[in-house]
């Protein structure tokens, strides 16, 4: 299953600096429960490199969107980037990558809906109280009442960040974006 295609128009977002900080820090001990039902320990999800996506809030088919989200820089799109690590998953290997892992706010039981339907291939993550934003000083933004990630992927070799993608834009394209920058170093 594809997730449909992005509106045309949505705008972009800006490089603001939030994320300037993180490469060469560590990520904190941190356990959160996958949706394949592990417990992922951030500090040790791999020895090797490997590739956490945040989003702010993955779309229900069901319910509407918060009102104005398509406006938000950068905000919609998260199902189609969902949809982009599973298609380069193996792109991604091939380039040494151990994991791929995603994370939002979203409720665990929502996530496993979505793994189900998008017939995703990695675990995603649920941190509704953003433990991971307030430890790392992540980018994060609020809407319909919520505060929500930013947008961004860190690429870590075990439990350090070497590089982050921030701003992410467009969504649909990123998981492409993050295997090319894999297939241009060569200490991969």
């Amino acid at each position: 299953m594809r997730a449909g295609p992005l509106p045309a128009g949505l705008p972009a977002p800006v490089d603001d600096g939030a994320a300037a900080h993180l490469p060469g820090r560590t990520l904190p001990a941190l356990s959160f429960t996958g949706t394949d039902g592990s417990d992922v320990r951030l500090d040790a999800v791999s020895e090797g490199r490997w590739v956490l996506f945040l989003h702010p809030l993955t779309g229900d088919p069901a319910a509407d969107i918060p009102e104005g989200w398509n406006e938000i820089p950068g905000a919609r799109g998260c199902s189609q980037e969902a949809c982009g690590f599973r298609d380069n998953l193996e792109a991604l290997r091939a380039e040494g990558v151990d994991r791929v892992l995603a994370l939002s706010s979203d409720r665990a039981d929502y996530q496993q809906a979505l793994v189900d339907r998008l017939h995703l291939p990695y675990p995603m993550l649920s941190d509704p109280r953003l433990t991971l934003a307030d430890a790392l000083e992540l980018p994060t933004f609020e809407a319909g009442g919520q505060l929500l990630y930013r947008r961004l992927t860190l690429v870590l070799r075990g439990a350090t960040i070497e590089h982050v993608f921030y701003p992410v834009f467009p969504p649909d394209s990123h998981a492409d974006e993050v295997a090319r920058w894999f297939r241009g170093r060569h200490d991969a």
